[in-house]
């Protein structure tokens, strides 16, 4: 049975990841969705402006009330917890303790009393270097060392929510590197495709980060990129056919791809042939830089993923974002 049946609760829902999950419910039909977020004062409220929803909420002020009264809010059939402070250079400790690990034991805690479907966004930044490995059936969360403390803050919370016994009864799931519609407000967290894309614009060139490691040739360094129309499918399919697994999932394309491989697809996207330099990381970067991510996506196929729908090939998820949203200017949901 479809956990989206009833009211729905979207945290982050401006976000992102956040609305491209919103604009898919509208896709199936499903408008009883509550949004909270953060809208502050860049302009990601117009990611929700062209969707479908029952009511929208402030974050903090969602907090305050459930903090009050955990019945104020009403029942809800699924709660998507996207909301999260998503910068990986921010520095403020106590703010990511607190936004990215105290809230999401709350909601976890308040979905589980009323039986509410729990997904929540963990994150590939909690496997660090890699060093460890990149497998999500691996269930020794203690050996894992985050290179940042929004990594940490997100492994915090997969490391209780495994000390208290939640994980047979919620999903986490650990996107790796999205990228798509409705990420414009981001500023530096946005994608390379959305920088590159500007860049072209402006210099008819791009520019990679050389690499600092010999095995890597400047612009081989490695990631698994995932078109968000992708990363949201997954997400939903915790929620509809895969109801009762529990545990953390990698969401990612199983494939690594080179940052040329992108670029170049990026070029070809807008039909202009690849100018590409190379610049120097900066010092910041370098230590916490991971060179090689591929998602393993066994755990999420044995839950029959790739037989409900299959992944976009990176080339025509690129020439879908470049060709019919950034050169469009359209958010998701926008005819």
């Amino acid at each position: 049975m479809s956990s989206l049946d009833g009211r729905i609760l979207v945290t982050g829902g401006a976000g992102f990841i956040g609305s491209a999950l919103v604009w898919a419910l509208n896709q199936r039909g499903h408008t009883n969705i509550v949004v909270t977020d953060f809208l502050g004062s860049d302009e990601k409220w117009k990611n929700l402006a062209p969707l479908k929803f029952a009511d929208y909420l402030d974050a903090g002020e969602f907090r305050r009330r459930l903090t009050a009264n955990a019945a104020s809010q009403g029942k809800f059939s699924a709660v998507f917890h996207l909301g999260a402070c998503s910068a990986t250079t921010e520095k403020n400790a106590a703010y990511l303790a607190d936004n990215n690990y105290e809230v999401t034991k709350e909601l976890a805690a308040w979905s589980l009393a009323q039986g509410a479907r729990f997904i929540y966004a963990s994150s590939a930044a909690t496997y660090g270097d890699g060093a460890q490995g990149m497998d999500d059936r691996d269930a020794d969360l203690a050996r894992l060392r985050p290179l940042n403390m929004y990594g940490y803050s997100k492994h915090l919370f997969d490391l209780h929510a495994q000390r208290v016994g939640w994980l047979a009864r919620i999903v986490g799931v650990k996107y790796f590197n999205v990228f798509g519609p409705n990420e414009d407000h981001k500023g530096d967290m946005r994608s390379l495709v959305h920088k590159a894309y500007q860049q072209i614009l402006a210099t008819g060139r791009v520019q990679l980060f050389k690499s600092h490691k010999p095995e890597f040739k400047d612009g081989e360094q490695m990631r698994d990129f995932l078109y968000v129309k992708d990363a949201v499918e997954m997400t939903l399919h915790f929620a509809e056919k895969a109801t009762t697994a529990g545990g953390l999932y990698n969401l990612g394309s199983g494939e690594a791809n080179t940052w040329l491989t992108l670029t170049r697809a990026i070029f070809t996207a807008l039909g202009r042939a690849p100018q590409i330099d190379f610049i120097e990381m900066p010092e910041v970067l370098r230590g916490k830089y991971q060179y090689f991510t591929r998602a393993e996506i066994a755990k999420l196929r044995g839950t029959d993923y790739g037989r409900v729908r299959a992944m976009t090939p990176l080339a025509e998820a690129v020439r879908d974002y470049v060709q019919g949203y950034l050169a469009t200017g359209k958010k998701l949901g926008e005819l």
